[in-house]
Formats: C-alpha cells, structure tokens, sequence
C-alpha cells in the first residue's frame, strides 16, 4: 500500500512539471513588465538608477559596477527576452527520458523524500547583451523565478564581428577571433566562421549564441560534456573573454567589432 502511495505522488509531481513546461513553450521567449514607482532601492546604484543619474547599462559595465538588485536591469533594458534550458531529465528506461527544463534532485530523509527543482534561465536583447541565472527551489515556479533574477544581475555585454578568413564581410555576425571558457572538466571553444554557416554547436548553447546576437559560429569541445551545467557555464565563459582582451582600434576596423547596443 506504500509503495501504491509513493509512486502515485511520483505520477503528481511528473504531471505538475510537464504543465509547467508546456506552458513555457507556449509562451515562448517573453517580455516582462515593470513598475518603477513601486519599486523602494536599498543600494546607491539602485537609488542613481531611480533618480535617473544613471540611465544607460553601458555606464555600468564598463565601471564593473556590481548589480545587487534586478530592478535595475528591469528599468534600462526593458525590452529584454527571456528563455529556459533544457538541463533535467524526465524518468525513463536506461536513462532515455525526455529532457526538460526543471533538474529535479531528491533528499532522503525519515519523513520521506523531499524533491527539489533548479533551471537555468537567460536572457538577452539578440544584439549583444547576454545573461544567465540558476534558480532552485521546493516548487517549479520559484526556482524560475529566482533563476530570472539571477541572470538580471550577471547580464554582460559582448562584442562581434567577422573573423573568419574566408568571409571578410566585416559584417557582426560571428565572434570576432578564437575564445575559449572552462568550467570543471568541460571546455567550450567558439570559432569564427563565414557567414551563412549557422550555430554549430550544442542545441542548448545555440540558444545562447541565438540570444547574444551571434548567428555564424564553429565550436570545439572537450571534457565531461553530458554536464549540461558545466557546459552552460564554459559557454557563458568563452563569451565574457570576448570583452576581456585588448584590441586595435585597425584590428577592430577590419574585424567589424561593434559593441552590445540596446533596442529601442
């Protein structure tokens, strides 16, 4: 009677996770609105930001100021879309299941196990900013919640271009020279490649690349990459060396790097 018990609360909670999935497809990559007289800040740049001293992102990446509440991000980029990856696994025979967006652990404990639930979340404007946030929690809905918290306070901005040899459009549709990101085991190498070639490289860090606004790229990988976190990771790596290394003003002429810009 226990065991009938145990896996009839399993069925629930696999149903409850594949209702909240098929309403994240339905929705999609979705826009969220924001109050801006509602919101009290607690921080220096939250209250700047209110106050309408500082009205542009750029001023606060390129200070490396850090971003202690989402509010901010909310009030200038406004227009940014959100996505979930697919980082769990549904239960099935020999690990075949179905992926999903909610990784689902367990704890064992004399009262019975207590599942928990954690996503990864990213968001961006497809022209050069990019941010990812992992959320976990009891239930789906706040572990989703708090992932898209987390990635409005990590948002970076990126730069692109054409550095591939045998393109030279100097058009920002790839990355503009060879980087590399690592994470654990899991290395992530983003190539530069012509035009037209597409995003070769695995679905989930596609929808990365996608968001970010670089639509030509070769990749090359290595490490324990069945990691689906650690491979999320060394991707979002490789992009934030883009903006750490120094270029010419000529290197960057015949590259054609521009920086992020944010949609009107």
């Amino acid at each position: 009677m226990a065991e009938k018990v145990k896996a009839e609360k399993e069925e629930l909670a696999e149903d409850v996770i594949i209702d909240v999935e098929k309403a994240e497809e339905k929705k999609g990559r979705t826009t969220h609105e924001f109050n801006k007289e509602s919101w009290n800040p607690r921080t220096l740049l939250g209250k700047k930001v209110k106050s309408g001293e500082i009205d542009s992102i750029d001023y606060i990446l390129d200070n490396r100021l850090n971003i202690l509440e989402y509010q901010i991000t909310d009030i200038l980029m406004p227009n940014l879309s959100t996505d979930l990856l697919l980082v769990g696994q549904s239960k099935g025979k020999f690990g075949g299941g179905q992926r999903r967006v909610f990784r689902q652990t367990q704890k064992k404990t004399r009262e019975g196990n207590k599942p928990r639930f954690g996503t990864f979340a990213i968001l961006g404007n497809e022209d050069g900013y990019i941010g990812i946030g992992y959320g976990k929690s009891k239930e789906t809905v706040p572990a989703r919640e708090k992932a898209i918290r987390n990635a409005k306070l990590g948002i970076i901005k990126i730069i692109r271009g054409c550095g591939s040899w045998q393109c030279g459009c100097r058009n920002p549709h790839s990355v503009p020279f060879t980087v590399e990101g690592k994470c654990g085991s899991v290395k992530v190498k983003l190539i530069p490649a012509p035009r037209g070639t597409g995003l070769c490289i695995e679905r989930e860090c596609k929808k990365m690349l996608s968001i970010a606004g670089i639509k030509d790229v070769w990749s090359q990988t290595s490490g324990q990459t069945r990691t689906k976190l650690n491979l999320i990771k060394a991707c979002f790596d490789a992009l934030k060396k883009l903006t750490e290394i120094k270029i010419k003003k000529e290197t960057a002429d015949s590259l054609g790097i521009v920086e992020g810009k944010i949609n009107a």
